[in-house]
């Protein structure tokens, strides 16, 4: 069956629109002041319509919170996966997923932020598919490692990969509402170089 937007009815067009618009603001507004400071009437309000509304699109505030971060946690290894397959050497690998996650980084600073603090408010469904779609994208990186440092261990690996996410995650979002922001393209050459270093000293 078809999938393309412009096989879709106007009806059908709008609806989606609408469920991507839902998730687009309640990654900002969870972002900014917390799962459980955010009522489903902030989140109407957020994309015109009434809270109540909401329900024709997701069964309660906490399954829109799973829907933002499952399908972050799906993209992010989907991409990874892309990467992987499409780079056969190591080198260059690495450093198109740090590429890869910088720019994730930069544009879903919003969603990082969310996962970082709300995920203990997802049900456990959604949290156990959310750590096993993350395992499986570290996973990607120690692939990755490995071939470039055989000597390391997995475990070794593993704190490199995570740590490099821990330095490339927490910056964009720190940078909002300072003084004088660097532009992207400049934040990006530097997280880029130190992840690098970070992974490869």
């Amino acid at each position: 069956m078809a999938t393309d937007r412009s096989t879709r009815t106007p009806r059908v067009r709008a609806k989606a629109d609408r469920q991507a618009a839902l998730l687009r603001e309640a990654a900002r507004l969870f972002a900014a002041r917390g799962f459980d400071g955010v009522s489903l009437e902030d989140l109407g309000a957020a994309v015109g319509v009434t809270g109540p509304a909401i329900y024709r699109h997701f069964a309660s505030k906490q399954a829109l919170l799973g829907a933002i971060l499952v399908r972050v946690s799906e993209e992010l290894l989907d991409g990874g996966r892309a990467v992987e397959a499409e780079t056969p050497a190591p080198a260059e690998r690495l450093d198109r997923l740090i590429a890869y996650h910088v720019d994730f980084a930069l544009s879903g600073a919003d969603v990082i932020r969310v996962q970082d603090r709300d995920l203990p408010s997802l049900s456990e469904q959604d949290r156990r598919t959310v750590r096993t779609l993350q395992r499986a994208y570290v996973g990607v990186w120690v692939e990755t490692l490995a071939d470039l440092r055989p000597e390391s261990s997995p475990d070794e690996l593993r704190v490199r990969a995570l740590a490099s996410f821990g330095l490339i995650n927490s910056t964009p979002y720190s940078l909002r509402g300072g003084p004088r922001p660097l532009p992207d393209q400049a934040v990006r050459g530097i997280l880029e170089s130190m992840a690098r270093a970070a992974l490869t000293v």
